[in-house]
C-alpha cells in the first residue's frame, strides 16, 4: 500500500496539509512532554490522516476544531502567561494553519475529493 498514491487534486495542498498534520503531531508530544496526556498524540494523528485524504469540507472541519481549541484555551494562557506563554506561541501557529486551511487556493484545491469516492482513493492506492 502506497499512501502517496492516494488521489490528490493539488500536490502542494496536500504538502501543506502534511505539514500541519505533521505539526499537530508534535505539538502534542510537546504538550505530552509539558504534563498532557496521551490523547492530544491520537488526535494530531487522525488530524494529519484527515488532512491527508482531501476530502471535501475537511479542510474546514479541521479548522474549525483548530480554532475551537484555540478560543477555549485563550483566556487561561493569557490570564497564566508567566506559565503558558508556550502555549500562546503554539496558538498562533495554530491560527496561521486555520488561516491555510480556510484561504489558501492549492489546499482548498486539495479538498475536493468527493465522500462518494472514498472507496476509490483508497484503491488508487493499492497500485
Amino acid at each position: 500500500m502506497n499512501l502517496m498514491n492516494m488521489k490528490t487534486n493539488n500536490e502542494t495542498g496536500r504538502l501543506f496539509c502534511i505539514a500541519i498534520g505533521i505539526y499537530s503531531i508534535v505539538k502534542a508530544i510537546l504538550n505530552m512532554i509539558l504534563g498532557g496526556g496521551f490523547g492530544g498524540i491520537i488526535v494530531g494523528i487522525f488530524i494529519l490522516a484527515v488532512l491527508f485524504t482531501g476530502l471535501q469540507y475537511m479542510n474546514y472541519l479541521t479548522a474549525g476544531f483548530m480554532a475551537s481549541t484555540v478560543l477555549l484555551n485563550l483566556p487561561h494562557n493569557i490570564s497564566h502567561i508567566d506559565d503558558c506563554w508556550i502555549y500562546l506561541i503554539e496558538a498562533a501557529i495554530d491560527i496561521g494553519c486555520v488561516v491555510l486551511l480556510i484561504f489558501r487556493a492549492e489546499i482548498k484545491e486539495h479538498f475536493t475529493n468527493k465522500w462518494d469516492e472514498l472507496p476509490e482513493l483508497f484503491n488508487s492506492m493499492k497500485g
